[in-house]
């Protein structure tokens, strides 16, 4: 399934838009479109890493991973697969529960390459929040096992093997692409 853009319209009238919320998600980049649907290897790589970036962001109340998080800021509003924010940035009320809306950039960014995806457009939105804010953006690909990284005012490099990823500042995690992409092996 191939993402069909629809009619252009503002961001505000995108964010009133009843079907913005449906499954698969929807994004606006001066049109709406909606992403396409999640299959098993992303979902499960999607999945650990959320786990295992909370297993430690949680435990010292560092950071959070979100997956599926609508995130707003920059005229866009992007439904990235995790978005990583620090703790002192997530919003709360007064009480401590989570604000449903976030508008704003994630600290951290990851995407998950779905065989039907743009390259070019996943990265667009990596840019994106790197652009406005965001400290870090991985690209995962699952078709060769590689995960591009992005940083803001450097090169991208391209993480493969055994090599350290690198992390947030702060987030006590060492991770390899091969670590990661050995979720996908159910034996």
């Amino acid at each position: 399934m191939t993402s069909t853009p629809v009619q252009s319209l503002s961001l505000e009238t995108f964010l009133k838009m009843p079907y913005i919320e449906e499954s698969p998600a929807w994004e606006y980049n001066g049109q709406a479109r909606q992403k396409p649907m999640p299959q098993a290897q992303h979902s499960r790589l999607q999945f650990k890493l959320c786990e295992a970036i909370n297993q430690v962001g949680e435990a010292k109340q560092t950071a959070c991973a979100f997956p599926e998080l609508r995130c707003t800021f920059g005229d866009r509003s992007l439904v990235l697969d995790i978005s990583i924010l620090r703790w002192e940035r997530i919003p709360t009320t007064p009480e401590g529960d989570l604000i449903n809306r976030f508008n704003s950039f994630p600290d951290w960014t990851i995407e998950i390459l779905s065989p039907e995806q743009s390259s070019n457009r996943v990265t667009a939105s990596i840019l994106h929040c790197l652009k406005y804010g965001s400290q870090l953006g991985w690209l995962l690909d699952p078709s060769d096992r590689s995960i591009l990284v992005f940083q803001p005012k450097q090169e991208p490099i391209i993480f493969s093997g055994q090599d350290d990823l690198p992390v947030l500042t702060d987030i006590e995690l060492k991770i390899t692409a091969t670590q990661i992409f050995d979720w996908l092996k159910m034996k």
